[in-house]
């Protein structure tokens, strides 16, 4: 590591003020401050320091989603061979499933961060880091078998629509990943719904098994009204079709963990996401009237993009809210909204999407209302002591 230094601090001056690439160093930082912490510090005032910048926080965030990744990684296999109905032991699954996931890992990166660091050098301003998220989120939303033309266009739309236009990472009002997945389901829907889009190859029917169906357990309850295709282990443990990254919820709470460990994810956001959710599905559960509102409560929990949802999304600290008890307000109506969406619009049963991005809107109205009763509670108090 000391020669990378070395070789940095030596090229460095050329992309500095007055250097021949003086244009490029909006590049130049980016790559080096992902290798290494900026040397810069506050010069005035005293501030609460320590290592953690944007980057390390972004990364620990991705560190999170890899047990997400790698379980969705091997599904895309198993689906597939499960389809197929072939034999296949656990390493040809895994490269079935990589060369699925892998291209559009890559594409959503490279259309992402081509826009930032555009964006960047033409504004004469540091790369944003949140794409570094972002760039993974995307792809873990979205069917196993997309169309990559389709991961460029999102991704851009969710780039320049969803951040740039507001100012870049820390401006944004929605959750880009989500804004991305919003794209696609509302301009590409028959690509984002349906029964043969979660398992690789059903669209083309190579080889498929007759009779098999390639719906989800929230699709198969709305068309056939059969809510026990999946037992709540095997939706738990994540064996069913299913976005990318959306179907462990194991996988997903081990990312949970890592991110309220290191005090990046709010765990009462993610807490009154799961409350809201069980709670508005144990109403329905009473009135039971339709195959969705049968489901038991802590089967909604595990089902479609629920869990991923309250884990990686909700928890964004751009377009979440930030005070605290509006954190438990803003999760617990996630919940709710995610449930009655699901239950009451058959043709959308996945609902946490749209429950999310709405609430993103609301988010700074919360906090508002939040500081304002606390301001009103402080001055109610001093003026009886007075």
């Amino acid at each position: 590591m000391k020669a990378l230094r070395n070789f940095i601090d030596n090229i460095k001056p050329h992309f500095e003020k007055g250097g021949k690439f003086e244009k490029l160093h909006s590049t130049f930082d980016a790559f080096e401050t992902l290798l290494f912490v900026p040397k810069t510090t506050n010069k005035n005032g005293v501030h609460v320091r320590d290592a953690m910048d944007m980057k390390r926080t972004m990364a620990i965030v991705v560190l999170a989603l890899v047990p997400a990744l790698l379980f969705g990684i091997w599904n895309a296999g198993y689906q597939h061979f499960l389809a197929t109905g072939q034999a296949a032991d656990f390493w040809p699954m895994v490269l079935h499933g990589f060369l699925k996931v892998f291209p559009i890992i890559v594409v959503s990166y490279g259309t992402g961060l081509a826009i930032e660091f555009l964006f960047a050098q033409l504004r004469g301003h540091e790369v944003n880091e949140g794409f570094l998220v972002s760039g993974m989120l995307i792809p873990l939303v979205l069917p196993v078998d997309i169309p990559l033309w389709m991961v460029v266009v999102a991704t851009a739309f969710a780039v320049v629509i969803g951040k740039e236009v507001f100012g870049g990472t820390g401006m944004n009002i929605w959750n880009p990943a989500l804004l991305a997945r919003a794209f696609l389901f509302f301009a590409y829907p028959a690509n984002m719904s349906g029964d043969t889009i979660w398992i690789s190859g059903l669209t083309s029917g190579e080889g498929i098994v007759d009779g098999y169906s390639g719906a989800t357990a929230l699709g198969e309850a709305v068309t056939t009204g059969n809510v026990d295709k999946f037992s709540i282990m095997d939706s738990f443990l994540g064996f069913i079709p299913g976005s990318i990254g959306e179907t462990s919820t194991l996988a997903i709470l081990i990312g949970a963990a890592i991110l309220i460990y290191t005090g990046i994810g709010s765990w009462r956001i993610m807490l009154s996401v799961f409350a809201g959710g069980f709670l508005m599905a144990l109403g329905f559960n009473a009135i039971g009237s339709t195959p969705l509102m049968q489901i038991p409560a802590l089967h909604h929990l595990v089902l479609g993009g629920f869990a991923f949802g309250a884990v990686f999304m909700a928890t964004d600290p751009v377009s979440a809210t930030r005070t605290v008890r509006g954190k438990y307000i803003y999760g617990f109506l996630i919940g709710v909204l995610s449930i009655m969406i699901r239950v009451f619009n058959p043709a959308y049963p996945e609902g946490v999407m749209l429950a999310i991005l709405l609430m993103n809107t609301f988010a700074p109205l919360i906090d508002h209302f939040v500081v304002e009763s606390n301001i009103k509670r402080r001055l109610k108090r001093a003026s009886v002591n007075a």
